[in-house]
């Protein structure tokens, strides 16, 4: 029974392995066909994740390409536009180049014209000068010691032999001017032009000494308006011609020789001619008031100028003509029991002048400038008034006072560092000196030589020596002697 038992289960063995093993396998497939389900779907997260982040950044990028686009756009434009005021250097940068930091955002005249134009300029001038006098001292902070004033060279009576030497130093002629310009889309032109110096007038009296401070005041010089042909404001006489003076050290140079005046004026330009009328002042001498000098503006009637200029590579030339009206008022005074009455006493009598000037080239490197002016009644306009324009006689009628003045210089450039000028000016008077007295000016000159050295670009350094002379109509003459250095930085 046992080994009948015994053999069927031996033989039902392998028959149970293969169902036994299917059924592993039967109950194994769907746990792992459920572990790769899951790994799949979490792939797939991670690649939905990954392309998301993709184009995140891809905009990302795209968005910076834009912003990089456009501020080389704004770059491009700043440099092809004109430059603003207050922006030359950054719009002088090369395309693409980083931006350089502005001082303002806001245009520096805001309430200008559209497209105004902003200049600023002027220069730095230390002066020092030794000064010698035969005939007396020149004051203390008056403007013969600060440059050569004719008129202020001491001439003592009967040659008394009375001399001193001064040093003085100042920086009180540096200057500087403000300037704006504007072309119009309707052609018109527009320019506006301030311009101011440190002299103060000449004197610390109100504002400081020479003992702590050496201040000085603010000195107005030039202020006008020209639109198209017209100019209305202060700036140089029309009479006068700036390009023709000589290439100084001192502040004026052949001072007797020059015509020299800034004044309030309204002038027409057309070409080669201008026309102006000018402030008018009358300037006399009091009868028998030898060197005194009055002036007033009395006169109903402006001065009244016009200029022609030639110009050419050869240099140019100039011819002007003034005419002009001098007029004297004085109040009658009622009569006391011990005066009689003295009349109002009123007179007027014409100036008029002519100048020659200009500037002649001698090749590129010399040229010779010159000026020459005469007239009748036009004292004031030559010299810084070395004399009066008329003088009063006994009755209070007015005399004109005659007057010749000029210079000539030579300007020779030895390389482009360093250059010398030479030049001689001149002027007498022709006065009743019945009525003048002998105290007043006869004539005046001086002889001028100067080097100049340029060691930096815009920077002078400048030496000059002066002769000058003053005589007086009973022949008492008085000299003096200088030498003027600066050093100065233009900007």
């Amino acid at each position: 029974m046992s080994a009948s038992i015994a053999t069927p289960v031996k033989a039902a063995t392998p028959r149970r392995r293969p169902l036994a093993a299917a059924l592993l396998v039967a109950l194994a497939l769907p746990g792992m066909a459920f572990a790769q389900t899951a790994k799949e779907k979490e792939l797939e997260a991670r690649v939905a994740q990954l392309e998301a982040t993709v184009q995140q950044l891809m905009a990302q990028q795209q968005q910076q390409q834009t912003q990089i686009s456009e501020v080389k756009t704004a770059q491009t434009a700043a440099t092809t536009a004109p430059a603003a005021p207050g922006t030359a250097a950054q719009a002088g940068a090369a395309p693409g180049a980083p931006a350089k930091p502005t001082i303002q955002s806001a245009p520096i005249m805001a309430t200008a014209n559209p497209g105004t134009r902003f200049t600023y300029g002027g220069f730095i001038k230390l002066d020092a000068s030794v000064t010698s006098t035969n005939d007396g001292d020149i004051p203390d902070g008056t403007v013969g010691r600060l440059f050569y004033v004719p008129k202020a060279i001491p001439v003592g009576q009967g040659h008394l032999r009375e001399g001193g030497t001064d040093t003085d130093m100042g920086a009180n002629f540096s200057r500087f001017w403000f300037g704006a310009d504007t072309d119009l889309d309707s052609g018109d032109k527009l320019k506006a032009y301030l311009e101011f110096d440190l002299f103060g007038g000449g004197s610390t009296a109100f504002t400081g000494n020479e003992v702590a401070t050496n201040t000085y005041a603010l000195t107005l010089r030039q202020a006008y308006v020209q639109w198209n042909n017209w100019l209305a404001g202060q700036t140089w006489t029309n009479f006068q011609d700036t390009a023709a003076l000589p290439d100084t050290v001192d502040f004026l140079g052949p001072t007797e020789g020059t015509v020299f005046v800034r004044q309030a004026q309204v002038r027409y330009t057309n070409g080669p001619w201008s026309f102006s009328m000018e402030n008018p002042e009358t300037v006399y001498t009091p009868f028998n008031g030898n060197m005194a000098q009055v002036a007033g503006d009395d006169g109903p009637m402006p001065d009244f100028t016009g200029r022609y200029t030639m110009k050419g590579d050869w240099g140019h030339f100039g011819i002007a003509g003034l005419v002009r009206q001098l007029k004297y008022q004085q109040a009658g005074v009622a009569a006391t029991p011990t005066a009689p009455a003295r009349p109002a006493i009123e007179d007027e009598s014409t100036g008029y002048g002519l100048s020659v000037s200009g500037k002649f080239n001698l090749g590129k490197n010399d040229d010779i400038r010159y000026m020459l002016t005469g007239g009748s009644g036009i004292g004031r306009y030559v010299g810084l008034a070395l004399n009066n324009d008329a003088v009063l006689d006994a009755t209070g009628d007015l005399d004109n006072i005659d007057m010749i003045a000029g210079f000539v210089g030579w300007r020779h450039v030895f390389s482009p560092k360093l250059r010398t000028n030479l030049f001689y000016s001149r002027a007498e008077y022709d006065q009743d000196t019945d009525l003048t007295g002998l105290g007043i000016t006869k004539g005046a000159q001086s002889a001028h030589v100067n080097l100049i050295y340029t060691p930096l670009p815009k920077l002078d350094l400048g030496a000059e020596l002066i002769w000058g002379q003053r005589e007086l109509e009973n022949g008492d003459r008085g000299e003096l002697n200088r030498l003027q250095t600066h050093v100065k930085y233009s900007f």
